[in-house]
C-alpha cells in the first residue's frame, strides 16, 4: 500500500463518527474524535510529504478531508434544512489545502433562514474551532454577496471558487449565476482591477521575488501569481487551469509544462513551510531555510555553494519563471480585451506597431535571423511611446531561444548586435532588463545563466546575484538621469567624461558572475570578462580595462572602509595600484554602483563622501605622477598653518590661535582637515580649558555627524561615550581617538542614526550634546551596555569572532572581525577597558551580519602590547561577545 492508499484508507472512517441528532450540536466525545481524526488525518499527510509523495495529491486530500470534517460538524449542527447553503470559497474552494491554510466558509441564505440558524450556525462555527480548524467564515444572503463582490475585486474573486459542500444547492447555483454575470467585473475590469491589485502587492516586496526572505505566496513569482492566471483564464477565456490554457490558445504546450513544473516546486516549498512553522508561515524566512535545505537533500559543495542557497536558487528559478509567463499571459489577456485599433505603423523592416506593442513583420523572424532577438529590445530606446513586445512576439522569442539553444551565445551577428547595444551607454541599461526577464541575456552570456536565482546566504547581500547585476546596471543609468546627477553629481560629472561607457557596463555585467563556483569570483570573472570581451572583437587596451574592473572591483570600497584614507600612504598605495585616471574613474563608478545595487540600506552620504574623497586624493597622486607624499612633518606644519588663517578669519588673534592649536596633539594635524580643526578649537576655547566638550556638527563634510568630545583622560572614557552612543541608538562609522601633553582626550566620531542610517538632525544634534555632557561631567562614569534582544534575522549569522594583532608604528593593531549586533561597539569597549588598554585609533565598517573592526592600542604607558596582555584582551573580548577562549 503506498503513502496514499494510506491515506485514502482513513478518510472512510469519518462516516462512523459519532453522530449527534440533527440541530442538536456535536457532542463532547463527538469532538474529540473529530479532533483526533483531524490529527491523523494530518500527520498521515506530513508522513506522506516526507516519504515524496505527490504535492498536488497531499492538498487535494487535506481538502476532501477537511471537506468531510466540516459536513459532518455541519450535518450534526444545523441538518439538511434546506434554506442554507455551506461553500468552500478560496483555496479551499478549488479544493486545495496546505498544512496551515485558511479554512474559508461561506454561508449563504435568506435574511430571514439565516436569523433562525444563528444559534445552530454558532454552535457550528465553535465545534469547528474547538476541533482545531479555525475556520475563516461569512454568513451572508446572495444580496450581500453581490453587493460586496460589486465593490471589492478581492471578495469577487473569492467567490469564483466557491464550491457547495453542504445544503440547498439552489443557493449555490445562485451564487454560481451571480459570479458569471457579465455585469459583474466585466473582463476588461476585471483584468484591470487585479493588474492594479497586484502591482500593489508586488510593490511590498520590492517588485522582485529575488529578496533574502520572500514571500512564497504573495510575492513576484509567487502562488498568487499562478492563481492570478487561473483567474483570468476563467473570467477572459472560460479557461481555469493551464490545461484549458492551453486547449483556448492562451499558453503554448512547452509554456503549459513549464509552469506545471513551477508551481510544483512552489507548492512543494509551501507544504514544507507549513510543517516546518507550524503555522500559516508563507515567508522563506532564515528560521526555516537551512533546516528545508537539508530535508530536500541539498548538501554544501563548498563554501560559496551552500546546500542552503542551492535550496533557495531552485525556488527563485521557479518564481523567475512564473513571473516570466506570468507577464506573458496578462499581455495576451490584455491585447484579447483590447485590441490595437488602426493600421500597424512602421518601424524598422523587421517590426512594426500594433497599437503600443511591437509585433514581427515575419513571424519567422527570429528563426531566419537571430539577432533580431536583440534588436527587438533596442526598438523601445528609438520609439518610446511603445510599452513592449506583443505577447505572440514573446511566444516567438521563446521558441526561438529554444531552437538554437547553445548556438545562440556563439552566433557573430548576435554579439555584434549586443555590442552596438552597449554602445548606447545609459540608455542599454533598460533593453539588457527586457533581455533579462525574457533570458535573452542568459543565452548571449551563458555564464550568466549559473548566477539566475543565485543566493548569497547572508544579511549584506539582500538579492540574488543576477538581480543584484541588474539593479548595478540601474545605478550606473542614473548617473546620466537629472535626478541621478543631482544626488551624485561627482559621479554624473566622472561618467559623462567616459569615451567608452559600454566597458563599463560589461564591468558590472561580469563581477559577480563566477559567485558561487569556488575559488575567488573576481578572478574567475576575470577570465570570463576576458573571453567574452576578446568575443566581441573588443581592442586589447578594452578588453584588459574591463578584465581588470572585474578583478579588482572590490578595491576601492575595502580600501575606503577598511583603511585610513587620510593617511597619504594608503591613498598612495590605491593609486599606485590603479596606475592610471581612465582606471580611477571606470572603478569609481563601479564601487559606487555596486554597493547601492547590494543592499539598499548600505548606501549613505558617509560612504558617498569617503569614495569621493578617496577619487579626489587619488586623482591627485596621479596628476603628481605617482610621486611620493611628503612627509609627515610637512603635511602636520601645513595643516596647522591653514587651520591657523581659518581661526584668524573667525576673528580670533595670532597668538590666540596659536595657543588653541598648542593644546592639540601633534597627530591631530596628520588625521584631520584644517575646517574640522578650527571648529574644534572654537569649541575648547568656548567651553575653557579645564572643561568638558561635546560638539556635535550635524552634518559634517564626510557626511553623516561629526561628534568632538575634548575631555580628562580617565578609565572607562571610550567605553562611557560608547555606551552612551549606543543608548542613543547612533552608530559609529569612523573614530579618532587622541591623547594630548595635557592628559586630555581629542576624540572625533563620525556617527550615524542606526535606523535611517543617515545623518542627525539639528535637534537630535542637540539632545546627544546634552546626554553625552551629563554623563562626562559625572563623578563616576556610566559605562554599563544595556541589553537588547538579538534581532531574529541576526540570530541565523552568528559566527566565532576572530581577533587578530599586529604591530603597527609602535602601537598595536587589533582586528576584530565578528557577528553584528545591537550594542556591540560598546561591549567591544567595555573589554578593552577591562583589558586596561588605550584606544587612539577606530575604524568601524559593517557589511550586513559582517562587522570588521580595526583599533590601534597601545598600553598604559603607550607601549605595544605584550603577549601576554594581547591574550588577556582576547579572553576579555570573547567572553563579551558570548563566545568561549580557545
Amino acid at each position: 500500500m503506498d503513502a496514499r492508499d494510506a491515506i485514502d484508507a482513513r478518510l472512510p472512517d469519518l462516516p462512523r463518527l459519532p453522530a449527534a441528532l440533527p440541530r442538536s450540536g456535536v457532542s463532547a466525545q463527538a469532538r474529540l474524535a473529530l479532533r483526533q481524526v483531524l490529527g491523523d488525518n494530518e500527520r498521515a499527510l506530513a508522513h506522506a510529504f516526507h516519504a515524496g509523495a505527490d504535492v498536488a495529491a497531499l492538498v487535494q486530500l487535506r481538502a476532501g478531508a477537511v471537506g468531510a470534517i466540516v459536513v459532518h460538524a455541519w450535518r450534526s449542527c444545523v441538518g439538511e434544512a434546506g434554506e442554507c447553503a455551506l461553500l468552500a470559497v478560496g483555496g479551499f474552494g478549488r479544493g486545495v489545502l496546505f498544512p496551515q491554510s485558511d479554512v474559508d466558509l461561506l454561508v449563504l441564505g435568506g435574511m430571514d433562514a439565516l436569523a433562525r440558524q444563528a444559534r445552530a450556525l454558532e454552535a457550528f462555527f465553535a465545534c469547528l474551532w474547538d476541533i482545531g480548524l479555525k475556520p475563516g467564515h461569512a454568513v451572508r444572503t446572495p444580496a450581500d454577496c453581490r453587493a460586496l463582490a460589486a465593490a471589492d475585486v478581492s471578495v469577487y474573486t473569492s467567490l469564483m471558487d466557491a464550491r457547495l459542500l453542504a445544503g440547498e444547492q439552489g443557493l449555490a447555483d445562485a451564487l454560481a449565476a451571480l459570479v458569471a454575470d457579465p455585469a459583474l467585473w466585466p473582463p476588461g475590469q476585471f483584468l484591470a482591477a487585479k493588474r492594479a491589485e497586484q502591482s500593489a502587492r508586488h510593490a511590498r516586496y520590492d517588485d522582485t521575488a529575488y529578496n533574502l526572505e520572500p514571500n512564497l505566496k504573495d510575492g513576484p513569482g509567487g502562488l498568487r501569481t499562478l492563481d492570478l492566471m487561473c483567474w483570468l483564464g476563467r473570467r477572459v477565456a472560460g479557461a481555469g487551469d493551464f490545461e484549458a490554457m492551453a486547449g483556448r490558445g492562451l499558453l503554448d504546450r512547452t509554456e503549459c509544462a513549464a509552469l506545471e513544473r513551477a508551481q510544483a516546486t512552489l507548492w512543494r516549498y509551501r507544504y514544507a513551510l507549513h510543517l516546518a512553522a507550524g503555522r500559516p508561515e508563507e515567508r522563506l524566512l532564515f528560521d526555516y531555510q537551512r533546516r528545508l535545505a537539508g530535508e530536500f537533500g541539498y548538501r554544501d559543495e563548498h563554501a560559496t555553494n551552500l546546500a542552503v542557497e542551492q535550496f533557495m536558487q531552485a525556488y527563485y528559478r521557479a518564481a523567475t519563471i512564473a513571473e516570466r509567463l506570468g507577464v506573458q499571459f496578462l499581455e495576451r489577456c490584455t491585447e484579447s480585451l483590447e485590441p490595437a485599433a488602426g493600421p500597424p505603423r512602421e518601424l524598422d523592416r523587421d517590426f512594426i506597431a500594433l497599437g503600443p506593442r511591437i509585433e514581427l513583420r515575419d513571424p519567422d523572424l527570429f528563426l531566419r535571423r537571430p539577432r533580431a532577438m536583440v534588436d527587438v529590445f533596442v526598438v523601445p530606446l528609438d520609439h518610446p511611446e511603445l510599452r513592449g513586445l506583443s505577447a505572440e512576439t514573446m511566444r516567438r522569442l521563446q521558441q526561438a531561444l529554444a531552437h538554437y539553444g547553445d548556438g545562440f551565445a556563439a552566433d557573430a551577428h548576435v554579439l555584434a548586435a549586443f555590442l552596438a547595444l552597449l554602445r548606447r551607454g545609459a540608455r542599454a541599461v533598460e533593453a539588457l532588463a527586457g533581455m533579462n526577464r525574457h533570458g535573452v541575456l542568459a543565452a548571449i552570456l551563458p555564464t550568466f545563466r549559473r548566477v539566475v536565482g543565485r543566493m548569497q546566504y547572508d544579511l549584506f547581500h539582500v538579492y540574488t546575484v543576477d538581480e543584484h547585476t541588474l539593479r548595478v546596471l540601474r545605478n550606473i543609468a542614473r548617473y546620466a538621469d537629472p535626478e541621478g546627477a543631482a544626488a551624485m553629481p561627482l559621479a554624473a560629472e566622472v561618467f559623462a567624461s567616459l569615451d567608452k561607457p559600454e566597458l563599463l557596463l560589461l564591468a558590472a555585467l561580469f563581477h559577480d558572475i563566477a559567485k558561487g563556483r569556488g575559488g575567488d569570483h573576481s578572478e574567475l570573472g576575470e577570465v570570463e570578462a576576458r573571453a567574452f570581451c576578446a568575443r566581441l572583437g573588443l581592442p586589447e587596451p578594452d578588453v584588459d580595462l574591463v578584465a581588470w574592473l572585474v578583478r579588482w572591483h572590490l578595491l576601492m570600497s575595502v580600501t575606503a572602509q577598511r583603511q585610513d584614507i587620510t593617511d597619504p600612504d594608503v591613498v598612495h598605495r590605491f593609486a599606485v595600484q590603479v596606475g592610471d585616471r581612465e582606471h580611477l574613474d571606470h572603478l569609481y563608478l563601479l564601487t559606487i554602483a555596486d554597493i547601492a545595487g547590494t543592499n539598499p540600506k548600505l548606501w549613505n552620504e558617509w560612504k558617498a563622501r569617503l569614495l569621493a574623497d578617496l577619487h579626489m586624493a587619488a586623482r591627485y597622486v596621479l596628476r603628481a605622477d605617482l610621486g611620493r607624499p611628503s612627509n609627515a612633518g610637512e603635511r602636520a606644519a601645513d595643516c596647522r598653518a591653514r587651520t591657523r588663517e581659518l581661526l584668524v578669519e573667525g576673528g580670533a588673534g595670532p597668538a590666540e590661535a596659536e595657543r588653541w592649536l598648542d593644546a592639540f596633539p601633534q597627530s591631530s594635524f596628520l588625521r584631520h582637515r584644517p575646517a574640522q580643526l578650527a571648529r574644534q578649537a572654537r569649541a575648547i576655547a568656548a567651553a575653557g580649558p579645564d572643561g568638558v566638550v561635546v560638539a556635535v556638527n550635524p552634518q559634517s563634510a564626510r557626511g553623516g555627524s561629526e561628534l568632538f568630545v575634548c575631555a580628562p583622560d580617565r578609565d572607562g572614557l571610550f567605553a562611557a561615550i560608547a555606551a552612551t552612543l549606543d543608548r542613543q541608538g547612533l552608530g559609529v562609522v569612523d573614530a579618532r581617538l587622541l591623547v594630548g601633553a595635557g592628559g586630555r582626550v581629542f576624540d572625533t566620531f563620525q556617527l550615524l542614526d542606526e535606523r535611517s542610517g543617515n545623518a542627525l538632525a539639528p535637534a537630535r544634534a542637540r539632545e546627544l550634546e546634552t546626554a553625552l555632557r551629563r554623563v562626562l561631567e559625572a563623578r563616576e562614569l556610566v559605562t554599563r551596555v544595556a541589553r537588547r534582544t538579538l534581532p531574529r534575522r541576526l540570530r541565523h549569522f552568528q559566527r566565532m569572532p576572530q581577533v587578530e594583532f599586529a604591530d603597527v608604528e609602535g602601537a598595536t593593531q587589533l582586528a576584530l572581525v565578528c557577528s553584528d549586533r545591537p550594542g556591540l561597539l560598546a561591549e567591544v569597549a567595555q573589554a578593552l577597558r577591562e583589558a586596561r588598554v588605550r584606544v587612539h585609533d577606530a575604524r568601524i565598517a559593517t557589511f550586513g551580519e559582517r562587522v570588521e573592526d580595526f583599533f590601534v592600542l597601545t598600553d598604559e604607558t603607550d607601549a605595544v602590547l605584550t603577549e601576554a596582555a594581547r591574550q588577556r584582551l582576547r579572553a576579555r573580548l570573547l567572553e563579551r561577545l558570548g563566545a568561549d577562549s580557545p
